[in-house]
C-alpha cells in the first residue's frame, strides 16, 4: 500500500504536540498515541477496503494482432456508482511486443461515466503472446492509503501473418493485370480454354477457333472466344526445414513464404479460383483443403499463426505423397523452398514425378541478396576472390537444380526474398493466360 496526501498531512498535524512537549510528558505520549492511532486505523482502512462494486475494469484489443501491424489495447473503467472513483491502472502487456504510447494512467471517473486508456502494440513475430491481469491502484474508505489490487484473468491472444501487407503486394505487383481486373474486361483471345462468347472472324484469329456450325447459321465466318479458366486449383506447399529458418532483411525465409503464399492465395481468390495450403518439414505439420471466401482465409491464417521452420531436413517424398493422396483434382502445386546444390536437393527432384503428369509443380526457391551481391563488383583482395567463388559455384548449382525441374515437366523459379511475392504471382498469372492447368 501507499500512503495518500490525507495520511501524511494527519501525521503532521500529530508534530505539532510532539514540538510543544518539552518538559511536558504528557504531551509526548499523546503525539505518540496519535500517530501509533493513525498508522493503525490507516493499516485496517487497508485492509477492509475493497474496489468499489459498481466499478469495472476490462481490457478490450481491437481485433486480431497480425505481425509488424500495430493494434490498439484498450482498458476501460466503467463506475456505476455516483460516487467519483480514483484509479490509477496499469496493464501487464507481453514484453516482447513493441509498445505505443503509455500502458498505465492516472484517472478521476465521475459517477455513471467510463474513461478509457489506450495504447498501440505491435508484434515482431507470429505465435502466441500472454497478457498479464491488470494492476489497479483506488483510495481507501477513509482516503489514507492508495490500495492496490489485480483484476481480470491472464489473457494469451494469437498473433497471425500480416494479410494485410500479402494484400498491399498483390495489387502492387498485378495492378491492371490483377484477376479481379482481367474478370471484368474482355477475355483475351486466344488464351485459355473456357468458352466466353462467339463473335465475328478477324485477320489473325486461330482456323482451330472458328466454329463451323455458327458459321454455317450466320452466313459468315464466326469465331469462338475463349476466356481465362476459373475454378481452377492452387495448392500453395511451404517448406518448413532448416533452410527456411535462415534470416533475409529481418525475417526468416519461412516468414517471406507465408506472406507470398497469402498473397497469391489472395489473387487466386479474386481469380475465381481456389487455393489450399500445407505446411511440412519432415512431416505435414497443416493442411488446409483448396477453397476460397472469408472462412478459407481465416483457416489459413489460423493454421500459420503457431508454424516455426524446424532445423531439420524437409522430407519432400511424404509431402508429395500426401499431396497426391489428398488432392485428386488437376492442380497447380507451388512449392516455396530452398535449395543450396543439385545433389542436396536429390530427394526434391525425384519427388516430383509423383506429381506429374496429375499435377502441374512450380518449384520457388528463395535466395539470398547477399551471394548475388558477393559476384556483382570486382574482387578486392583474395577473401573476395575466393568469396565470388564460392558464390558462383552455389549459384551455378542452383540453376542446374532448377533446370532439371523444367526437364522433368515444371515450372521454376529462383528469386530472392525481395522479389518472391511479385516473381511468384506474375508466374501464376502466365499459367492462367497460357492455359497450363
Amino acid at each position: 500500500m501507499v500512503f495518500t496526501k490525507l495520511f501524511y498531512a494527519l501525521l503532521i498535524v500529530g508534530f505539532v504536540p510532539l514540538s510543544l512537549s518539552w518538559g511536558r510528558p504528557g504531551l509526548r505520549w499523546a503525539a505518540f498515541v496519535y500517530d501509533a492511532a493513525l498508522f493503525v486505523v490507516a493499516l485496517v482502512d487497508a485492509r477492509v477496503s475493497r474496489l468499489p462494486a459498481g466499478a469495472k475494469i476490462v481490457r478490450e484489443i481491437a481485433g486480431r494482432f497480425h505481425i509488424g501491424a500495430e493494434t490498439e489495447v484498450r482498458v476501460r473503467v466503467v463506475h456505476d456508482s455516483p460516487r467519483t472513483l480514483r484509479v490509477r491502472v496499469k496493464d501487464e502487456h507481453p514484453p516482447e511486443m513493441r509498445l505505443a504510447g503509455e500502458r498505465e494512467a492516472f484517472m478521476r471517473v465521475e459517477g455513471q461515466t467510463t474513461a478509457t486508456l489506450i495504447y498501440g502494440l505491435t508484434p515482431p513475430t507470429r505465435g502466441r503472446f500472454t497478457f498479464g491481469q491488470i494492476a489497479v491502484r483506488y483510495v481507501s474508505r477513509l482516503g489514507l492509503v492508495w490500495c492496490q489490487t489485480h483484476v481480470g484473468e491472464a489473457e494469451t491472444v494469437k498473433v497471425y501473418p500480416n494479410i494485410r501487407r500479402a494484400r498491399e503486394a498483390e495489387l502492387k505487383a498485378l495492378g491492371e493485370r490483377s484477376l479481379a481486373t482481367s474478370r471484368r474486361r474482355a477475355s483475351w483471345r486466344g488464351e485459355g480454354r473456357d468458352f466466353e462468347s462467339l463473335r465475328e472472324y478477324v485477320a489473325g484469329d486461330e482456323l482451330r477457333h472458328v466454329s463451323w456450325s455458327a458459321s454455317a447459321r450466320r452466313g459468315k465466318l464466326t469465331t469462338r472466344q475463349y476466356q481465362i479458366e476459373r475454378d481452377q486449383t492452387i495448392l500453395v506447399a511451404l517448406d518448413a526445414g532448416r533452410l527456411m529458418t535462415a534470416r533475409v532483411e529481418g525475417e526468416t525465409k519461412f516468414d517471406a513464404a507465408i506472406h507470398a503464399a497469402l498473397a497469391l492465395m489472395s489473387a487466386a481468390a479474386r481469380g475465381g479460383d481456389h487455393a489450399g495450403l500445407m505446411a511440412f518439414g519432415r512431416r505435414v505439420s497443416a493442411y488446409v483443403p483448396p477453397g476460397r471466401g472469408r472462412e478459407q482465409t481465416d483457416a489459413v491464417l489460423e493454421a500459420l499463426y503457431s508454424i516455426e521452420p524446424e532445423m531439420v531436413e524437409p522430407s519432400y517424398t511424404r509431402a508429395f505423397e500426401f499431396v497426391v493422396a489428398n488432392c485428386k483434382r488437376r492442380s497447380l502445386v507451388v512449392l516455396l523452398t530452398d535449395l543450396v546444390d543439385e545433389e542436396g536437393s536429390r530427394e526434391l527432384l525425384l519427388s516430383l514425378n509423383l506429381l506429374r503428369p496429375r499435377h502441374l509443380p512450380l518449384v520457388v526457391t528463395i535466395g539470398d541478396r547477399d551471394l548475388r551481391a558477393a559476384v556483382r563488383d570486382a574482387p578486392a583482395n583474395s577473401r573476395d576472390l575466393y568469396t565470388q567463388s564460392v558464390a558462383e559455384e552455389v549459384m551455378h548449382q542452383r540453376e542446374a537444380a532448377l533446370r532439371r525441374v523444367e526437364s522433368q515437366g515444371g515450372l521454376a523459379l529462383d528469386v530472392s526474398a525481395a522479389a518472391l511475392t511479385p516473381s511468384l504471382l506474375e508466374t501464376y498469372v502466365r499459367v492462367k493466360e497460357r492455359g497450363l492447368l
